[in-house]
């Protein structure tokens, strides 16, 4: 992906390195979980110094729900101290910080553009937080082990770099900025999903549900983060054209590796429909280049009226 030259954003909050202190609250989030759950079971994570037991994120893939059902339903107030120190992260990790910065510029310029062009208001930009090892929502606090996380309490979506090394170690993904900016525009695509209200719906017809069914919403949800990010890589194709030969094939090969059924058959051996939160792989991968092909906003997961058709 040719980003050299590209403008960086400036809704970053650096607060890797730095020590935090918490003040607890009831209530819980809204979190992507299962895109980060895969360090877990395939070594990265665990209780060994993550913070969250293999034995929770297992039960979370095989049984449903987020990651507010990890955490208990904490949420937490952060406080920093301290400033965060450039010159203690290796040349790979600076790299990682000016492609995300990018990458989060380019959706700014992208969703403003589709938000204009289909008149559904003003786009606000949210805020990326890259943290190092552990971090404090309005959503509650999350481990590394979590994987990259939208907060829709503050509009922040929450990053430890040291999740895309894992990701070409683990999942065995090659490495490259699209994988990379995919990730990012998948957590951006729940962003649009609660400018648009379409998250605050879902998530109130989730609440009246058994938990099957509401986790069929859910998977509507995620399905429609990853179009919205083939969306914005469809426009910033178009604008820029920034796409290198094997860019897409790289984001659809990380999008069939975090499907439930990949997953849940990584962690038991099998793979149970019901308890699906993000979508299988193929169901993955068809949104994604859907979104990408197309780029029109009036598509929508919820407008798909059979389940089994999505």
């Amino acid at each position: 992906m040719k980003l050299s030259g590209r403008r960086m954003s400036s809704n970053v909050e650096d607060r890797r390195g730095l020590s935090s202190g918490t003040k607890a609250a009831a209530g819980g989030g809204i979190l992507a979980v299962i895109i980060g759950i895969v360090m877990s079971l395939l070594g990265g994570g665990g209780s060994g110094g993550g913070g969250i037991d293999l034995g929770q994120v297992i039960n979370v893939v095989t049984q449903g729900g987020g990651l507010g059902d990890i955490l208990g339903g904490r949420q937490a107030e952060a406080t920093y101290e301290g400033e965060t120190d450039p010159t203690k992260f290796t040349p790979e990790e600076q790299r990682l910080d000016t492609v995300c910065r990018i990458i989060l510029g380019s959706t700014e310029d992208v969703w403003k553009q589709v938000f204009k062009e289909y008149n559904l208001g003003e786009y606000t930009n949210p805020t990326l937080v890259l943290f190092t090892n552990s971090v404090q929502s309005a959503c509650g606090s999350a481990t590394s082990s979590v994987g990259p996380f939208y907060c829709s309490g503050d509009q922040k979506l929450y990053i430890d770099l040291s999740f895309f090394t894992d990701m070409k170690r683990q999942l065995g993904v090659e490495g490259n900025d699209f994988a990379y900016a995919y990730v990012i525009a998948h957590e951006i695509g729940h962003h649009v999903e609660y400018l648009t209200g379409t998250l605050q719906k879902a998530h109130q017809e989730m609440s009246r549900l058994s938990k099957a069914k509401a986790n069929q919403i859910s998977v509507r949800l995620e399905l429609l983060a990853d179009y919205y990010a083939g969306v914005w890589a469809h426009y910033e194709e178009k604008n820029n054209h920034s796409l290198e030969y094997g860019d897409l094939e790289r984001g659809l090969e990380l999008a069939q590796k975090i499907g439930d059924d990949w997953l849940q058959k990584q962690a038991t051996g099998r793979a149970v429909e019901e308890s699906f939160t993000h979508g299988t792989s193929a169901q993955r991968k068809r949104w994604l280049n859907r979104g990408f092909q197309t780029g029109d906003m009036r598509t929508s997961t919820f407008s798909v009226a059979n389940y089994n058709d999505l």
